[in-house]
């Protein structure tokens, strides 16, 4: 069997990580902090660059560069000016799942699919921006400027 290599296009954050290994063992585009690498639908995804543990600020520009659209749970978003400093700074694109409806990993992955369309959509467009998505909301894109 002739395997292509993935197109990786989203990265997990480590607080979404039992999100990410569901998610990512059915789609090849999605890689998370220590990611083994893996074969998804006839296309081979390599090893993530980061491993776990590694703090925002130093992550960030790292999946920045790559063109990775970040996922992460943070409900608090808009009061971590370090991270979103990292954001501005890098022209990192993410998504935040946000609210009391992702607390638990179901949880997180009900938000992710009711928005899973529109985080497609903003893959392809051009950063820094965050955005706050919950289940039922609709998105808020955070300020950067602060």
């Amino acid at each position: 069997m002739v395997l292509r290599p993935a197109n990786v296009r989203f990265y997990f954050d480590e607080d979404v990580l039992g999100v990410a290994k569901v998610v990512a063992a059915l789609r090849p585009e999605i890689t998370y902090p220590g990611d083994p690498g893996a074969v998804v639908n006839k296309r081979e995804r390599p090893r993530c660059l980061i491993t776990s543990g590694v703090t925002d600020p130093h992550w960030i520009p790292v999946v920045a560069a790559q063109g990775w659209l970040i996922v992460t749970r943070d409900s608090a978003i808009q009061r971590r000016r370090a991270e979103i400093a990292a954001v501005r700074e890098n022209d990192a694109r993410m998504v935040a799942l946000a609210g009391a409806d992702a607390g638990g990993k179901w949880e997180q992955l009900e938000v992710l699919m009711i928005n899973w369309r529109r985080i497609q959509a903003w893959a392809e467009e051009p950063g820094p921006f965050i955005y706050s998505v919950t289940r039922t909301g609709s998105p808020r894109r955070i300020p950067l400027d602060q």
